[in-house]
């Protein structure tokens, strides 16, 4: 079985860099053994875009805004391993 890659894609002008890489940093501290990547992929025209493999999981003007991590946490486990507990975050 492949290990998923997710893709964050950012936009660079609205200087979302810092954003992006704190969910980032998130989703390797919960899912660091499950995950064969997590980039950051720089973008322009107010791009907020998660990619899970090909499949977009989270769209800034689509979800109205930023993900909580724990929402973003729980759409990657659906994806992943949808019996995973993530402790407090299913709570």
């Amino acid at each position: 079985m492949h290990k998923p890659k997710i893709t964050v894609h950012y936009c660079v002008l609205c200087q979302w860099l810092l954003r992006s890489a704190w969910l980032a940093q998130e989703l390797l501290s919960t899912f660091s053994d499950d995950l064969a990547e997590v980039a950051l992929a720089p973008s322009t025209k107010g791009t907020f875009k998660i990619y899970y493999n090909e499949t977009l999981i989270w769209c800034r003007e689509q979800d109205n805004g930023f993900p909580e991590a724990k929402i973003l946490k729980r759409r990657v486990r659906d994806l992943l391993d949808p019996n995973r507990m993530l402790g407090h975050i299913d709570k």
